[in-house]
């Protein structure tokens, strides 16, 4: 915003008392004051961007969630359909294997996948925003509730899911190992086929389930996102009329300088700068 300069000749028709000092000053005041909202209006811009942005890679990492989710759903199905076609087709034991870990009898015998501990507590405010979208809540719902978690919990959540969805991995990785090498012991093929059907499907459904559990946290990141660029975008235009004012509040009291009743124009001057600064300040604290 250009330097405000007020004429030596309104100076000069100024009196000089602390009317006069007054009269002056207003018009300086309400340069700054304009220049502060622009500056304000400006930035609150920039995050609203900023995060448009931020929910756009959100959005993405949720899409490759639920890729990952989707592709080992089907791979789970594909399983319990050979499964079952070879159950249909011929006789199925329960198969008789020694000299195996317990942990790999029981993904054989039983489809029992390994324990990883407990699942990892959600905090409340961001459990219930996920409950919200889950029972298809109106967006006069879900908003506010997601608008009370704090990005810091997001974090939290997500670092949690992701090292279950790591300690699963680490923990079925040498279950699969030993039994690609049973497998090319075994004698019994058939028997031993149906046990590893059942056991692979098992694990790829707890592995989707914890893809999909990342993939919803995402989602409400992605609406939490969202809501914070929304806001920001109303800030901007808030700080913006704000602006506005504040310049009306310049032009007023310049022209006051020069006219012969001034006690009026530099009312109105001084009553927009008055509105400009209490509504930027209502907008900075409560928008």
């Amino acid at each position: 915003m250009a330097k405000l300069v007020i004429p030596d000749a309104l100076k000069a028709d100024v009196p000089a008392n602390r009317w006069g000092k007054i009269l002056t000053a207003t018009p300086i005041i309400m340069t700054v004051v304009a220049t502060a909202l622009a500056g304000l209006a400006s930035s609150e811009m920039t995050r609203a961007q900023y995060s448009r942005s931020l929910a756009a890679q959100q959005q993405s990492k949720a899409g490759d969630q639920w890729g990952f989710f989707q592709a080992k759903r089907l791979r789970g199905a594909l399983q319990r359909n050979t499964l079952d076609i070879l159950q249909s087709t011929t006789e199925v034991r329960p198969l008789e294997i020694s000299g195996a870990e317990p942990k790999v009898l029981a993904a054989l015998q039983r489809g029992q996948l390994p324990e990883i501990g407990p699942a990892p507590v959600i905090e409340p405010k961001l459990q219930a925003a996920l409950e919200a979208i889950e029972n298809s809540k109106p967006a006069e719902q879900i908003s506010p509730l997601i608008a009370q978690v704090k990005e810091q919990t997001f974090e939290n959540a997500l670092r949690a899911l992701k090292d279950r969805a790591e300690a699963f991995d680490a923990a079925t990785k040498p279950v699969n190992q030993a039994i690609e090498r049973l497998e090319s012991q075994t004698t019994d093929r058939r028997n031993f086929i149906a046990a590893r059907l059942r056991y692979t499907a098992n694990r790829y459904d707890a592995e989707a389930r914890l893809n999909q559990d990342i993939a919803n946290l995402y989602e409400v990141q992605v609406r939490k996102s969202n809501l914070d660029a929304e806001r920001h975008h109303n800030r901007s235009q808030r700080f913006f009329l704000g602006m506005l004012a504040a310049q009306a509040a310049v032009i007023i009291s310049t022209f006051s300088l020069a006219a012969q009743k001034r006690s009026l124009l530099w009312s109105l001057a001084a009553a927009a700068g008055a509105a400009a600064i209490s509504f930027a300040v209502y907008v900075y604290l409560f928008v």
